[in-house]
């Protein structure tokens, strides 16, 4: 078992508060690993298990299998139906929750010490033995088509789809990981039992906890609640290459205001200059109200009360992606200053006072994730889903600071691509045509 300790400065208002953060890397006797913060100043425990693959694992044309198995996972288990398994949550004050995404199948537990047997029990039998009987696969199957149905009157959710149609094709990452009315209505008991193998495997597991437990306890609970999956998942999804060109596409939508995706290829999470990247569109585009965008759309200009951007590191591909919303009349201008601000910022990187803003609030910002065991967690699930070490908590400022002027020019030279920003607007844009921008 290794520890790695960081003394984080926490702050509370005006005052200052010094906490440490103890990591240690656990291993469970029959070989499963996580890492664990143990605080014994309350008497609770947050878990967080992620499986790697989540609904890109769906089988081809079974899309929406994946999240309609997630959302089935409390809703009996073992000897306990739907309700009874919510009652005796509620009578321990057990909390769980299970959530999807493109990459990953998110877990999370939340329990008291002195019922931690029951609460791993619960949390066990939803894993290794959930029941999907058919009156709860009918009924959450519906609550799916809802939300759909929904959808379809949602110029975001509409932008989206379309977005990720255009730039990743038949690849998972171009449809909804919902899936669509069709293919979820054609959905049986069997494939969400497919699903649930598929995805729920030891070999993708990841586990963090914090909170009042030991590495000992932890170690059993590992093997309690993954020796009896499956020893290996579904094979991942290939790679995709994002390419784009300059363009609008318009998606006509009868709304007062139209909504715009923006982006192209983006940068791995674990490339060289992703720190670099990474504060360049702090600056750009993700850092709220001081935010080059903001400034410039909104500000100077009042098209939008927001517009943003962000890197996006999914596992099999990369974005810089942004969005917009914007009046019909007003939303072509949003655009044409959109473009502008990138190929600005391609040219000619970003300003020392910029830089040393972005270094001042990224830095002061990050102690303050760490503001209780839930949290906490799920940072260190997360660190290990990405790669990182239980080090990188240390060295994570320091990298920040470490970025330079000439780092931010290079890396915007590099990955700032006006002539690859492709726009997926939904609405009734005024004086604004899709095609191709030359």
């Amino acid at each position: 078992m290794k520890r790695f300790v960081l003394a984080l400065g926490l702050m509370l208002g005006a005052t200052v508060a010094h906490a440490e953060i103890d990591i240690q890397e656990v291993q469970s006797p029959k070989g499963f690993k996580a890492w664990l913060v143990e605080d014994h100043a309350i008497p609770f425990v947050a878990l967080e298990l992620r499986f790697k693959g989540g609904a890109s694992l769906d089988e081809v044309g079974k899309r929406g299998a994946s999240n309609l198995m997630i959302g089935l996972l409390e809703e009996g288990a073992g000897d306990l139906d739907a309700r009874g398994f919510a009652e005796q949550s509620e009578a321990i004050a057990a909390q769980f929750g299970y959530s999807i995404s493109d990459d990953a199948v998110q877990i999370s537990a939340k329990y008291l010490t002195e019922k931690k047997d029951e609460s791993i029990a619960l949390l066990r039998a939803s894993l290794n033995d959930p029941t999907f009987d058919q009156a709860s696969v009918d009924r959450v199957r519906q609550q799916i088509l809802t939300s759909l149905r929904s959808d379809k009157t949602d110029p975001d959710q509409i932008a989206r789809n379309a977005f990720s149609a255009q730039v990743f094709g038949d690849h998972p990452y171009g449809s909804d990981y919902a899936g669509t009315v069709d293919s979820v209505q054609a959905l049986t008991r069997d494939d969400v039992v497919t699903a649930w193998r598929n995805a729920l495997a030891q070999d993708r597991a990841y586990v963090a906890a914090a909170g009042d437990i030991t590495a000992e306890e932890l170690g059993e609970v590992m093997d309690l609640l993954l020796s009896d999956l499956p020893e290996t998942g579904a094979p991942l999804p290939e790679r995709v290459e994002v390419e784009t060109t300059a363009r609008v596409t318009v998606l006509p939508f009868e709304t007062p205001q139209s909504v715009a995706l923006f982006g192209h290829r983006g940068l791995p999470r674990d490339h060289p200059d992703f720190f670099a990247a990474y504060v360049m569109n702090t600056i750009f585009g993700e850092g709220g109200f001081e935010s080059r965008l903001m400034t410039e759309v909104r500000e100077k200009r009042g098209l939008t009360y927001g517009v943003y951007s962000y890197l996006l590191p999914k596992d099999h591909a990369e974005l810089l992606i942004g969005q917009v919303a914007s009046a019909n009349d007003r939303i072509s201008e949003a655009v044409d200053v959109i473009r502008d601000e990138w190929a600005k910022l391609a040219e000619n990187g970003v300003t020392q006072a910029e830089l040393t803003q972005a270094q001042t609030y990224l830095t002061g910002a990050y102690a303050l994730r760490f503001d209780g065991n839930g949290p906490i967690a799920k940072i260190l699930v997360g660190m290990q889903m990405d790669g990182l070490t239980p080090q990188y908590i240390n060295t994570r400022n320091d990298r920040i600071n470490a970025v330079t002027l000439e780092d931010i020019k290079r890396v915007a030279a590099e990955i700032i691509k006006p002539d690859e920003l492709t726009f997926v607007v939904v609405g009734d844009p005024k004086g604004l045509d899709g095609g191709i921008i030359h």
